[in-house]
């Protein structure tokens, strides 16, 4: 099985389950569907963009195999819920499964998945950079911020014309007053001197890999489909 991550653009926000249910037909497994919708507006603080514009929908999806010549199934139910900006052929690894509010088939899961389309920095060897990413900043990532989901995903190819040179994209789930908190959102609640610990902890770890002004951060609601 090989999973592919896609995002969207459209004049309508698409309706998860009809969405999901369509990539099923077309032979997907475990649809996962995050939406920036009215429902994580709050979060507009936290966005950040390298581009034009950001995505409507990211969706997330099984294959049995990922190879071109089997895309045109899923490709063509894409199409009816926007226009495809970008699709990657990427493997998954959870750091934190998300077990404090496990998601429910259809509904939307609690708080908040943040997404992080990471590039890799100009003149940045790849293997470096997913060493101080992968080895180094996921401790850091789990120490300093109220995540309850952490997933990595690491970018192994482009499967769609023209998509972003992305080398990973990061899913974390967060609680809603992380929206609009930044204590709450670090893992700091009530505690102004951990707040600035964690907030230095992490700026410090970010400058080791992240280029400012070149990755993609949003909030998105959470729709599984597994």
């Amino acid at each position: 099985m090989e999973k592919i991550i896609a995002t969207l653009c459209g004049e309508q926000m698409p309706d998860p389950a009809a969405l999901a249910a369509g990539l099923r037909e077309a032979g997907a497994t475990a649809v996962r569907i995050n939406l920036r919708d009215e429902a994580v507006a709050p979060a507009a603080g936290l966005v950040q963009q390298s581009g034009a514009s950001l995505p409507d929908a990211v969706v997330q999806f099984w294959l049995p195999s990922a190879n071109p010549a089997r895309l045109g199934a899923t490709d063509t139910v894409l199409a009816r819920y926007g226009t495809v900006t970008g699709q990657w052929l990427v493997t998954e690894s959870t750091i934190i499964a998300n077990t404090l509010h496990p998601p429910m088939a259809g509904e939307r899961t609690h708080g908040f998945a943040q997404m992080a389309f990471l590039t890799l920095p100009e003149g940045r060897a790849w293997a470096d950079w997913r060493r101080i990413w992968r080895d180094g900043h996921t401790q850091v990532a789990i120490d300093t911020q109220s995540n309850f989901e952490y997933v990595q995903n690491l970018v192994v190819e482009p499967l769609a014309d023209g998509a972003a040179p992305f080398v990973a994209v990061v899913e974390e789930c967060f609680p809603p007053a992380a929206m609009t908190d930044p204590l709450t959102f670090f893992d700091a609640a009530g505690d102004k001197a951990k707040f600035e610990r964690n907030l230095a902890a992490m700026m410090e770890s970010c400058a080791r890999f992240i280029t400012p002004g070149t990755i993609d951060v949003f909030a998105t609601s959470q729709y599984d489909f597994a």
